[in-house]
């Protein structure tokens, strides 16, 4: 694939930007929800959860609730995000109403312009079958097929628990959590502490409006020393964007930098076998602003 300016990935990077602009369901900053940034986050060394507070209020002022209620896709991603047990190791039991629960959130998104747009193009990349069956049989495995991350536990995760819910590794350490929305919930119920924007430098200051940011946080206790999530973009953003990722790439790993609307972004994929093991966007800069 074509390497675009400051080295993205120029094919992909054009994908994306078509999906960016067929986000109908993309919330407006200042509008339908706003976030107050407060100061920059210290450092805090991994595996340590004392973290200084630079955030006294939390990061979400304001949620339009009934707008996400009233969209399908946030909707049935809304009933999703309490079917999961926080800790790794602590077997899930997908119950007959969570099994529909996964289907109608996937056929839910695969009606939009976004997923169909992002289909069409695995379909020409060899990626995916064009039978939308078989697509959304794929998008199952990658995102709701149960693997076993913890060793000494049962098949106790999934894709999209990891990247949209969050989940926990021995009590100790926040995995995933990559999710606005899930964000907004957990700060909602005094889960989430917001502890304030990561940063390198003052040049680096996110602004109100931005639809990435890089952030720290607590969760129950523990502390995430840097997390990153889009914020604002609609569920089927996310899952496109990810899955075209991960089935482009074949490694454990896959690393790759574009340039969505005003973003250079790294986004970053690890592959569990035949399912997404973890997901996110990592912010290099805004607006020409070099992180």
């Amino acid at each position: 694939m074509a390497k675009g300016s400051q080295g993205t990935n120029q094919e992909l990077s054009d994908v994306l930007n078509e999906l960016w602009k067929l986000d109908v369901n993309r919330m407006k900053p200042g509008k339908d929800y706003k976030i107050n940034l407060q100061g920059k986050a210290g450092f805090v060394s991994e595996g340590s959860n004392s973290a200084r507070d630079s955030a006294r209020a939390p990061l979400f002022s304001y949620v339009n609730e009934n707008k996400l209620k009233s969209i399908d896709t946030y909707a049935y991603f809304i009933n999703l995000l309490d079917n999961y047990e926080m800790s790794t190791g602590v077997a899930e039991q997908v119950t007959k109403e969570e099994l529909k629960e996964n289907n109608l959130f996937l056929d839910a998104i695969l009606k939009t312009e976004i997923m169909k747009c992002a289909h069409r193009y695995l379909v020409r990349k060899g990626r995916a079958q064009s039978d939308p069956a078989q697509f959304k049989g794929q998008l199952y495995d990658i995102w709701f097929q149960l693997y076993r991350r913890d060793k000494s536990g049962g098949e106790d995760s999934c894709g999209f628990e990891h990247v949209f819910v969050g989940e926990t590794k021995h009590g100790k350490e926040i995995m995933g959590l990559h999710n606005w929305v899930q964000f907004y919930h957990q700060e909602k119920h005094n889960h989430v502490d917001y502890k304030g924007y990561k940063a390198r430098n003052n040049k680096d200051t996110p602004d109100e409006d931005d639809h990435v940011l890089n952030l720290q946080f607590s969760w129950n206790g523990l502390v995430k020393p840097v997390g990153s999530c889009f914020i604002g973009v609609s569920p089927e953003f996310e899952v496109a964007l990810f899955t075209i990722v991960f089935l482009l790439f074949d490694g454990r790993v896959a690393n790759v930098k574009v340039k969505v609307d005003e973003y250079l972004l790294e986004i970053v994929v690890y592959r569990f076998g035949n399912s997404i093991g973890t997901s996110y966007p990592k912010m290099i800069s805004s607006n020409n602003r070099d992180l």
